[in-house]
Formats: structure tokens, C-alpha cells, sequence
């Protein structure tokens, strides 16, 4: 029967704060099931591995913190026969090509909407506060390394705030930007209870009916690329606003302080759905030149001051923000600019596999994922035992 992720943890991560998960969800497939449900694109003759395994082995080989495809194919040859049998392969174990072939022809909607689902069915903790709003960021990030003719790789994802977590990714057209994409990434989401939130390029009137549409809620940046949205929102009575929220942060060799004020916004705004405005001034010190640089980012939501307080809006934008740590962890540890993955679709899955690992990994309740990688690159058990999770 298959096991929970609080019952794989308790065997090997006594020493990590294993979060609350929903327990009444036994009928939900496995990951691996779900690998194993995915089309594949080969023929059926001649196929020597199950398209599951070989995600599977994918998926555990990048737990260990595998960066390439070589290193994946190498960790396969290296791994014991258990972990062969736990994977369902064969004790012959495939190549770097072999693996490049697959992931450069999977359909990466289909396995993107796939993987966000299984991850979103699990991130959510409905315990603690069951009437608290989830914010959900959309940002993009270029794969800088699988450029070809001129154009990379760029990916537009959805990541739960706080966990980091994945839950929708599209792929950008090249020659296009990420505005295109934006409906397409939320299409398959329910918004109702979320908070997207999002930078200056996404605060557009069609993103702003899309998201009300679906049931859900927005807080988006305004910057000069709604000139005429700007200038209203720079003049509002900002200087006889009381001051409603102030915090002070440290990291990163800085010293940070935000200030926080918040305008309930009159009629004859130029942007639908638009209930209230927000201004944060961010003073930054560096503390070893002791330079300091101030900047002043506006901000507007569709949230009324009953459903969120100057609190939870100055925690909604820092945890979007914080969400590009995302993309630092998948650079630093993963190497993934530094890639050479260029063929098809395999860049895009291999981003895929990162995501759901650091998903995975941040549900598990690790806060350091260079760390949790040793753990797993260790303990390849453990890396395929959470193939077999259901909640």
C-alpha cells in the first residue's frame, strides 16, 4: 500500500520539522503512477525501460542533486540493484542519450500540468488557518544555458508562496514575452481562495478579468509601463496616510527596512477590479560600505481591508519577492545556466524535474536544499520512497 510522506520522513529525516499534510487523501495516485499515466512518445517497439522508471530515475537522480544528463545516466549505473528494483528497471541501466532522446520529445504542458496538480493537492495545509487566502507567484526565469539560434529557454511558472512549490509552468514563444503566457499558466488552476501575485509586466486589465474570473484574487506592481495607471496611484495623499506597517530584514551582506502605507481606492481608477493601493518604501544598507539606496514601489490589489490587513499585504509582496530564491537554488545548486541541455523539449523537462525535487524537498520540511540533496544523494531510498507518496 502506498505510504505517506509524513510516514517516509519519520525513517529518515528525524532531525528535519515535518510540515501538517492532508491525511484523507489515500485515494490520490502515487508519483510514480502519475509518471507512469504520462503519453509516451516512443514507439511502442523497441521500448527496453517504462517511461515511469525512467522519470522516476530522473526524478532521484536530481534529489541527489544530479545537474546533467550524464550525471543522471552515471548515478543509474552506480545504484545497487534495490534501488533498480525499486524504480522497476532492468538491471541494465539506460544512457545519457538514451534519457536526452525521451526528455527532448515528452510534451512539456502535459507533464508540467501533471506534476503542478499532484504538487498543488499537496501543498496545501488546510488545518491551521482554513480561511487564510494563498498567494501564488508568477514570475519567469531564462535557462540561460539551452540558447540556441540566438534565443534560450524562457519559463513562466506559478510557485506557491512560502513552500516555493511549483504548481504550473509554460514555456514562452520565442520572440515573444511572458505576457502571452500568463493565461495559459492559470488555465488549469482554481484560483478561488489564492492571491496571485505578480511584477509590473503582468499588470495588465486582460490578467486582471482572467484572475477575478477564475475566482480568484491579485496584488501586481505598478511601474512605468502603465504610465497613466502610475501617475494615478504616485498621487495619491501618500504624505497623510499613517504609516501601517514597518519591518526590518537582514541578509545578503544588507540591512533592509520597509514601510509600509495602504489607500482604499476611490472610483475612476484605470485598472478593473482595483479596491486598494499600496506603497512601500524599501531603504537598503549596505553593511559593509554603510551605502544606502532607497526605492519606492507601488502596488495594487483586488483584496478589500476585510479580507487582508496591512499585515498579510506587506506579507504577500515580500513572499513573492522572496520566491526568486527559487531561482538562485536551481543556478547555484543545480548549475542550471550553466546547462548545455539544448535539444527539444529536454531543457524545459529537466527545469521540471528541479522544480518537483525543491517542491519535494521544501514539503519535507528542508530549509536547505544543498543540504537535503547530500541527504538523498546518500540515501537513494529515501529518494525513492517519496515516488510512492500519496499525501
Amino acid at each position: 500500500m502506498p505510504s505517506s510522506l509524513i510516514s517516509v520522513l519519520a525513517r529518515h529525516g528525524e532531525d528535519v520539522t515535518v510540515p501538517c499534510l492532508p491525511v484523507n487523501s489515500y485515494e490520490l495516485a502515487t508519483l510514480a503512477e502519475v509518471f507512469g499515466r504520462l503519453p509516451d512518445p516512443r514507439r511502442i517497439r523497441g521500448r527496453r525501460y517504462r517511461l515511469g522508471s525512467l522519470l522516476g530515475l530522473c526524478l532521484v537522480a536530481v534529489l541527489g542533486g544530479a545537474k546533467s544528463l550524464a550525471q543522471i545516466a552515471r548515478f543509474a549505473a552506480d545504484a545497487t540493484a534495490e534501488v533498480h528494483d525499486q524504480l522497476g528497471l532492468a538491471r541494465a541501466t539506460p544512457n545519457a542519450s538514451t534519457l536526452g532522446r525521451l526528455l527532448a520529445r515528452l510534451d512539456g504542458d502535459t507533464v508540467d500540468d501533471a506534476v503542478g496538480a499532484w504538487l498543488a493537492r499537496r501543498a496545501t495545509d488546510p488545518v491551521d488557518e482554513p480561511d487564510r487566502l494563498t498567494g501564488l507567484a508568477v514570475d519567469g526565469k531564462t535557462v540561460r544555458g539551452s540558447r540556441t539560434d540566438g534565443h534560450a529557454v524562457h519559463l513562466l511558472a506559478a510557485a506557491l508562496h512560502g513552500s516555493q512549490t511549483v504548481i504550473a509552468q509554460r514555456q514562452v514563444a520565442a520572440k515573444s514575452n511572458e505576457i502571452p503566457a500568463f493565461a495559459p499558466l492559470l488555465e488549469h488552476l482554481d484560483l478561488r481562495g489564492v492571491v496571485v501575485t505578480a511584477d509590473a509586466m503582468h499588470t495588465q486589465r486582460e490578467h486582471a478579468h482572467h484572475i477575478i474570473a477564475a475566482g480568484g484574487h491579485y496584488l501586481l506592481v505598478v511601474k512605468g509601463n502603465q504610465k497613466k495607471l502610475h501617475k494615478q496611484i504616485k498621487r495619491l495623499p501618500w504624505n497623510e496616510i499613517p504609516l501601517l506597517g514597518r519591518t526590518t530584514t537582514t541578509g545578503h551582506g544588507r540591512r533592509e527596512i520597509r514601510r509600509l502605507k495602504v489607500c482604499t481606492i476611490a472610483p475612476g481608477l484605470r485598472f478593473p477590479h482595483a479596491i486598494q493601493a499600496i506603497e512601500i518604501k524599501r531603504r537598503r544598507v549596505n553593511r559593509a560600505t554603510r551605502k544606502a539606496q532607497t526605492k519606492t514601489v507601488y502596488a495594487i490589489t483586488s483584496l478589500t481591508p476585510e479580507q487582508a490587513d496591512p499585515a498579510r499585504l506587506a506579507e504577500l509582496v515580500q513572499d513573492h519577492w522572496s520566491v526568486e530564491s527559487l531561482h538562485h537554488v536551481r543556478d547555484v545548486t543545480y548549475g542550471e545556466d550553466a546547462s548545455r541541455i539544448r535539444t527539444g523539449t529536454a531543457p524545459r523537462l529537466m527545469a521540471t524535474l528541479r522544480n518537483l525535487a525543491i517542491g519535494l524537498m521544501r514539503q519535507a520540511g528542508w530549509d536547505n536544499i544543498a543540504a537535503a540533496a547530500d541527504h538523498y544523494r546518500s540515501r537513494p531510498d529515501h529518494a525513492t520512497a517519496l515516488l510512492k507518496i500519496t499525501h
